[in-house]
């Protein structure tokens, strides 16, 4: 057995568990000496099979992963879910042969889908998304020419709408939301509207970092906000937000990378950039359903941190924050907040803070919480962090369908 540097990646995801030496120890039935000798590679030059699939339980990764830096196989059971196949399957049904919606029915149903997303009902987007992407599908398809900007635009804003709700899904539905992407910028390009097009290509970018593509998805949506910028700044709040939140999707594809000085210089000016756009808005407000403004920087600010895995610096931005002003964001952006503090939290080993984060995410938002997979797997590393979990977060990590 290859067991050159086994410690070494024992000490590696026992860190990434937010599990102290001593934490790692009790759960493995030993002292935090033994850990400490395991780790430096003092102990066990033939470490027994048994002890590394105990620790590889503990440390809840696959076997290989203690034995090899290479990256383990695909999970079983990683394709879409179930409530995202409806969805799907809409974006490749052909149109029926019948009388499209109006653009004003299109509008109103746009509407209710985009309010449902703000509101973490992502139950009820699976039921109502597929109507309306062929709907939207079909009044582009025979819109008269005085009427083909608006329903090229509607159309752009349906997909930019799916596109949103698959990546709630994480890298289990990543081609199908680049796939809407790309179809959200075509339509958004034949619309001419400035905001569209903008608001098309941040979803671009960030379905470009799903695809392990940031430094693509960087030079995309700077490429964006350079060259739309004065016309969105022409069309003043909706304008500002669209540009706000291209430098927002830069941000976090910059921070998508592994952490270098540079790379955090370089995000942190992006963030810096929506924060200028910020304060020419002069407030948080849902312009396209952005909710952009100074706090939502803040946010991005926070996730920004938090990808470079800076647990701490993360907690200090998000002190920053306006208490009433973050009451004032949508339940999807206070929901998704406090996942972001449980997971800076479990990074600086404040494990209650965890779970009180996420008990207060799946008071306001439960599919927030319960429906995606990265918020299911933080969960997860919570509950593993805990040696004792208590009777609160077992009770979450079961509506997780985990056990604890």
């Amino acid at each position: 057995m290859d067991t050159s540097g086994i410690g070494r990646r024992i000490a590696y995801w026992r860190d990434r568990r937010g599990f102290t030496q001593a934490d790692f120890g009790q759960l493995m039935g030993q002292t935090k000496r033994w850990v400490q000798d395991i780790e430096g590679g003092k102990r066990q030059q033939d470490p027994r099979l048994s002890v590394l699939m105990r620790a590889a339980d503990v440390l809840r990764v696959p076997l290989e992963q203690l034995l090899s830096d290479s990256p383990p196989p695909p999970p079983a059971g990683s394709g879409p879910p179930a409530d995202a196949l409806g969805v799907i399957d809409a974006l490749y049904r052909p149109a029926p042969e019948t009388d499209p919606p109006t653009l004003a029915a299109l509008h109103r149903r746009l509407d209710y889908c985009c309010t449902a997303f703000q509101a973490c009902h992502y139950a009820a987007l699976a039921r109502e998304l597929p109507p309306l992407i062929v709907g939207a599908g079909q009044a582009a398809h025979s819109a008269p020419v005085d009427s083909q900007s608006e329903a090229q635009a509607v159309l752009s804003r349906v997909y930019q709408l799916v596109t949103s709700y698959l990546h709630k899904y994480g890298a289990a539905t990543a081609i199908q939301a680049a796939l809407a992407a790309d179809r959200a910028l075509v339509a958004a390009e034949r619309s001419g509207d400035p905001v569209q097009i903008g608001a098309a290509s941040r979803r671009v970018a960030k379905s470009l970092v799903y695809q392990q593509r940031p430094a693509a998805a960087v030079e995309f949506a700077t490429a964006a906000a350079r060259r739309l910028g004065g016309d969105l700044a022409e069309q003043g709040p909706i304008g500002l937000s669209t540009l706000g939140m291209l430098y927002l999707s830069a941000a976090l594809a910059a921070s998508s990378q592994e952490r270098t000085t540079a790379r955090v210089h370089e995000a942190g000016g992006y963030v810096d950039e929506a924060g200028d756009v910020a304060d020419r808005q002069g407030a948080d407000l849902n312009e396209d359903w952005t909710m952009f403004g100074p706090t939502n920087v803040g946010l991005h600010r926070v996730d920004m941190l938090l990808r470079f895995e800076d647990g701490w610096s993360a907690l200090e931005a998000a002190g920053d924050l306006d208490g009433e002003a973050l009451a004032g964001m949508t339940r999807e952006r206070q929901a998704g907040h406090r996942v972001s503090m449980a997971r800076a939290s479990l990074l600086t080993r404040h494990k209650d803070d965890a779970v009180k984060a996420l008990l207060e995410a799946d008071e306001l938002a439960p599919e927030e919480v319960r429906g995606t997979p990265s918020t299911v797997r933080l969960v997860k590393d919570v509950v593993g962090a805990t040696p004792n979990p208590g009777g609160e977060l077992r009770a979450l990590a079961e509506r997780c369908g985990l056990r604890a």
